[in-house]
């Protein structure tokens, strides 16, 4: 929380520093924001994903995959908040049954091969955009004895890891190109899994999650980075996004954002709804003998 606040205080006043209106931040990345669901679909999203980084995503809508593992998630959510692991068929009709009277739709996803989770996070150059103002890298890890783990910041198991500095300048200018790929975002955080930092530089990876709403930085989260670090990665990449935020046509017309991703966040946020949901899951992977995720 405390983390959070100090990034929108830097931001105002890197805003009034460089003359922007920091309350165009949510219109960052409008030009991907579906205003007839009023979310940024991870469905459409999916489609800007290159083929060779994509995983298998479709609407549940009874369908039943080849394989397990598989991910249930909501269309849209965020820092994993809604996702859960489902490892066979009970658990899956579980979680259906107790999804009837959702108001959210739920994606299946296949699960991403690798054995590393990655997460990146960018922001490009006001100026020169095929150049990155901002790049961090921070490896997810867990506590737990568990491969495919749904990793977040309300799972007290997962850990973060900055390892942007194990990176060359050539390694990390590779990087900025295979992010480029996906779209002309003005701020965002990409999770993907692969085995090793080698295969993530040459582009062998699966993207799981493309985040254009609040992305946290999450080396802010990792455990071998100084608060003196933190306050200066904080303080440089506000003034990063303030001058972008600044390089936001003044004629655009914006669509209502803030507000409209409130309304339809709030299902995703019910206690009774998740607990439920919980419930019906644990239940599954106890009677198949498959240890539950946290």
């Amino acid at each position: 929380m405390i983390t959070r606040s100090l990034l929108v205080i830097i931001y105002i006043l890197s805003c009034i520093r460089y003359r922007a209106k920091p309350w165009l931040y949510f219109q960052l990345n409008a030009e991907y924001f579906n205003r007839d669901k009023g979310i940024y679909s991870k469905l459409e999203m999916d489609c800007r994903i290159p083929e060779q980084w994509r995983l298998a995503q479709s609407l549940d809508c009874g369908q039943m995959p080849g394989k397990y593992p598989v991910f249930l998630k909501p269309e849209w959510g965020q820092n994993a908040r809604g996702v859960y692991r489902v490892d066979n068929r009970a658990a899956l009709e579980k979680f259906r049954a107790a999804s009837v009277a959702s108001r959210l739709p739920y994606l299946l996803q296949e699960a991403a091969p690798g054995c590393r989770e990655f997460e990146i996070f960018f922001i490009p150059s006001s100026t020169s955009p095929e150049n990155a103002a901002v790049l961090s890298i921070t490896e997810v890890l867990n506590t737990q004895d568990d491969k495919l783990p749904v990793n977040g910041i309300y799972n007290p198991h997962t850990r973060y890891e900055d390892i942007t500095d194990q990176f060359s300048e050539t390694e990390l200018t590779l990087i900025w190109q295979h992010m480029r790929q996906l779209g002309a975002f003005r701020i965002a955080r990409v999770g993907l899994r692969t085995d090793t930092t080698a295969q993530l530089v040459s582009g062998c990876f699966h993207i799981f999650e493309v985040n254009l709403f609040l992305p946290m930085p999450l080396m802010l989260q990792s455990h071998n980075v100084s608060a003196r670090e933190k306050f200066h990665f904080i303080r440089g990449t506000m003034g990063h996004l303030a001058r972008i935020t600044r390089a936001i046509p003044s004629r655009r017309h914006y669509p209502s954002i803030f507000f409209r991703k409130l309304s339809v966040s709030r299902p995703l946020k019910e206690p009774d709804r998740v607990n439920h949901h919980e419930t019906y899951l644990n239940e599954s992977r106890q009677e198949a003998d498959i240890p539950v995720d946290q």
